[in-house]
């Protein structure tokens, strides 16, 4: 039986369905019908990123209630060994560079990110593949009457309370897959900020702090310093933390951080420095970029020269020192982790919409850069790798983004930029809007297309075998003409 719960902020009632045990399928394979019954009942939760306006307050963030969800799963999340991971930017790449270097030591490990680019069973990956669709409906089956049940008990108690949201639910799918498969150690990205992330109920091995920019400016502030006090709130009592963390400013606030937890803080250009050699010629054939790592912290001095790197650009080199500093941190508490491990877990490491390239005459590049940084280390990594006569720019990006800066650097860089906007998602910068902002920022009109699959097949009608596509602004409109490109190679071939 459905039943209606509070609106979320701004919106209507929703309507949540209990998903309950349907017509058995073979094991292995799932009934479309239960599968859809499953995105039904996980999208009709309150979705924070799927609105205009993303709250970050202990009223609408409890952790309590990730909690109570937990105790009544059995408190999956008590049996895994974890590595927890925030930051600005970066966090998801070295997250996936922890996990693979660990499976490559032969670790069953487990996999935590957010959001999926094509399906949201990536969020839950083992040894680098997906949960199987099964699987997943499996665990969301297990879920609804436990979150149901909470739903109401929020009617009940406060009118305009509700039970678990949506990410949540998906974090605790998550713990509960890890604890039920035996992985021996999972990897878990924050989903935003960190001190009232669902995922910040856990007791890791190791903290990490990639980066520290300006993004997410209205929840969680709008300074570095600002920031970098809600990231450390990932920080726990006596658990030691990795920190990639430059900008002074911030550095300091997680010192401080880590002196109140009494936690052992190594921080890069102190216990751990790297240099990076960037590929040259991407557009013609793969390459890898190379990365030297130094070490002296807790544990011992370590040193890796020239280890490869499956993840292109100089930001993935300092993710890489950071991944690296993470993985000496379980190296000094006893874990196996051979440097053969890292060399091949780095560099075979697929991470899609990271200066993703998907197609090569033109060059075709995906890469979800959403605030300024993330802007200019793309940019940057456009100049030292790639060669090419002309390129042409795709982008749409979100709602409460610096657009107008992130603009001012992509603008000049483009021979041909085209403006469009992701689909299916209310956070999506409106194209009259997001016009209107290139306009001021250039004193020019651009051109602009209502749908993505328009602006891709207007780039691919500018582009020449010599020149390069490149799609940014959003791991919305990555995906969506990530699906565009793939889609038309499959053609191809046919």
């Amino acid at each position: 039986m459905p039943f209606s719960r509070p609106p979320c902020e701004g919106g209507a009632a929703q309507t949540c369905f209990f998903v309950g045990p349907m017509t058995a399928s073979p094991p292995g394979v799932v009934s479309l019908s239960r599968r859809e019954a499953a995105l039904r009942f996980l999208y009709q939760r309150i979705d924070y990123e799927r609105t205009v306006s993303m709250p970050y307050h202990q009223g609408k963030l409890k952790l309590a209630r990730m909690r109570e969800l937990l105790r009544r799963l059995g408190d999956p999340q008590e049996s895994l060994p974890i590595v927890h991971v925030a930051g600005t930017k970066g966090k998801g790449s070295t997250a996936a560079m922890v996990a693979a270097v660990l499976t490559a030591a032969g670790y069953r490990t487990g996999l935590f990110t957010s959001p999926h680019l094509v399906g949201m069973e990536e969020r839950l990956a083992i040894d680098g593949s997906p949960c199987p669709p099964d699987e997943f409906v499996q665990l969301v089956e297990e879920l609804a009457p436990v979150v149901n049940q909470m739903d109401a008990e929020a009617e009940r108690s406060y009118p305009t309370d509700f039970g678990p949201t949506f990410f949540e639910v998906v974090t605790a799918m998550g713990f509960l897959r890890f604890a039920q498969r035996g992985v021996q150690v999972a990897v878990v990205e924050v989903g935003l900020g960190g001190r009232l992330d669902s995922t910040n109920v856990c007791r890791p091995r190791v903290s990490v702090i990639t980066s520290i920019s300006l993004d997410h400016t209205k929840q969680l502030g709008k300074t570095e310093e600002a920031i970098a006090w809600e990231k450390a709130g990932i920080i726990k009592r006596g658990v030691p933390v990795v920190s990639g963390v430059t900008h002074p400013g911030a550095r300091e606030v997680i010192r401080a951080a880590c002196r109140r937890k009494r936690s052992r803080l190594v921080e890069v250009e102190r216990e751990f420095h790297f240099d990076y050699r960037p590929p040259r010629g991407l557009e013609r054939a793969p390459a890898w970029g190379e990365v030297d790592f130094e070490y002296d912290g807790p544990g011992g001095a370590r040193s890796y020269q020239r280890v490869r790197l499956g993840l292109v650009g100089r930001h993935q080199g300092a993710n890489a020192a950071v991944a690296l500093a993470t993985l000496a941190q379980l190296q000094a508490a006893g874990w196996d982790i051979p440097e053969s491990a890292i060399r091949i877990g780095l560099e075979s490491l697929v991470w899609p919409a990271r200066v993703e390239v998907l197609a090569r005459r033109p060059v075709v590049i995906i890469d979800a850069a959403h605030n300024v940084a993330s802007v200019e280390a793309l940019l940057r990594t456009l100049e030292e790798s790639f060669s090419v006569r002309k390129r042409i720019l795709i982008f749409a990006t979100t709602q409460e983004k610096d657009v107008a800066e992130m603009l001012r650097r992509l603008l000049p860089a483009f021979d041909h930029v085209l403006l469009t906007q992701y689909l299916d998602n209310p956070r999506a910068v409106p194209l009259a809007e997001l016009c209107a902002t290139a306009r001021a920022v250039s004193g020019r009109d651009w051109p602009a297309f209502g749908r993505p699959a328009e602006a891709w097949q207007a780039a691919r009608s500018l582009a020449s075998a010599e020149d390069l596509i490149c799609v940014t602004g959003s791991f919305f409109i990555a995906a969506q003409v990530r699906h565009e490109v793939q889609g038309a190679q499959i053609a191809l071939k046919a």
